[in-house]
């Protein structure tokens, strides 16, 4: 009897623990799956028709995804405009004038609420929408973790200290990643998002015009687009990746081992250092760079506001639910 007793203890036990994960907001694929079942099928048609119309959005919203976790995590802080006398993170530096897609994310919600009104996150929405550029562009997909609500705030001064990427040693590079909870690994296989997209002059004009790490016919190719006097030329565009821009695939790391890394962030990943073995493997294994790059999105998208920070699920994402 005693044993059928502490048997029944132990279920109620388990029964409350998953109760209690479930309540404290434990991420998981299937969290929209009775609240919003056709969330990820509406994400998907409205992305497909934002890249019909113009590819290079599948990176934009990868990118804009990247900035919105880094910054008190996955929280969709990254889509607060200024209002009034809130700031917010889209007038940092990193951010000002280069992420882009915040109407599309704005449709995306704006189709979500037909069907789900004010039960889905724009931080989820975020990251559905960049899982889903990366897979419409060719590369892998997999399950998001979702259950992420919005900030209530956004952090400035974070955005400019954390998203700031340009100058840095690859030591420095790898620490500012071990603050977030990834790995070199992870770092070196979430940078692999730069096989789609492109980037301003004002971003790799140094590393064009003084690096000592890159292939002489590729700086000159890039200095035709991209003068060495500034402010000349800031905004042109340039591939991150010289050989697929728009494709998703492992030539980035084919370009890096070729010296052709367009930014120095980039090429600080092969140049002598710890990551060079790594890089090369990727480059040779195609399977082994999606895999990762998905283990390190995964981990990544599971980045939470600090504890004690206000959230809600935004009925506007572009502003603080009045």
């Amino acid at each position: 009897m005693a044993s059928s007793s502490s048997c029944r203890t132990w279920h109620c036990l388990l029964a409350l623990f998953l109760l209690s994960s479930a309540a404290y907001g434990q991420l998981s694929p299937s969290f929209y799956a009775k609240s919003c079942p056709k969330l990820e099928l509406i994400v998907r048609s409205t992305m497909t028709k934002a890249l019909l119309a113009e590819r290079r959005m599948g990176a934009s919203l990868l990118r804009l995804y990247f900035h919105d976790c880094f910054v008190q995590g996955c929280d969709g802080s990254i889509l607060l405009d200024d209002v009034g006398s809130f700031v917010g993170e889209k007038t940092a530096l990193p951010n000002g004038n280069t992420v882009r897609g915040y109407e599309v994310i704005d449709e995306i919600k704006k189709n979500v609420e037909l069907v789900c009104p004010g039960v889905v996150s724009c931080a989820d929405i975020t990251a559905l929408a960049a899982r889903d550029g990366v897979f419409l562009l060719g590369g892998p997909s997999w399950a998001v973790p979702l259950g992420q609500r919005d900030s209530a705030t956004a952090n400035l001064n974070e955005a400019n200290s954390d998203l700031s990427v340009t100058s840095l040693s690859l030591d420095v590079l790898i620490a500012l990643f071990a603050k977030k909870n990834l790995s070199p690994r992870d770092l070196t296989a979430l940078l692999g998002a730069h096989t789609i997209g492109f980037s301003q002059c004002a971003n790799f004009r140094d590393h064009i015009y003084n690096g000592t790490d890159i292939d002489p016919a590729f700086a000159t190719l890039r200095k035709r687009s991209c003068p060495a006097q500034a402010p000349d030329g800031d905004g042109n565009l340039a591939p991150l990746d010289v050989q697929t821009q728009l494709i998703f695939d492992n030539a980035y790391y084919h370009n890096l081992v070729a010296k052709r890394g367009l930014l120095s962030a980039d090429q600080l990943l092969f140049n002598g250092g710890s990551q060079d073995a790594l890089v090369r493997q990727y480059a040779a294994n195609p399977e082994l760079f999606e895999s990762d790059f998905v283990t390190a999105m995964i981990k990544m998208g599971s980045l939470s506001p600090p504890s004690g920070t206000p959230t809600e699920i935004r009925r506007n994402c572009r502003v603080v639910n009045s």
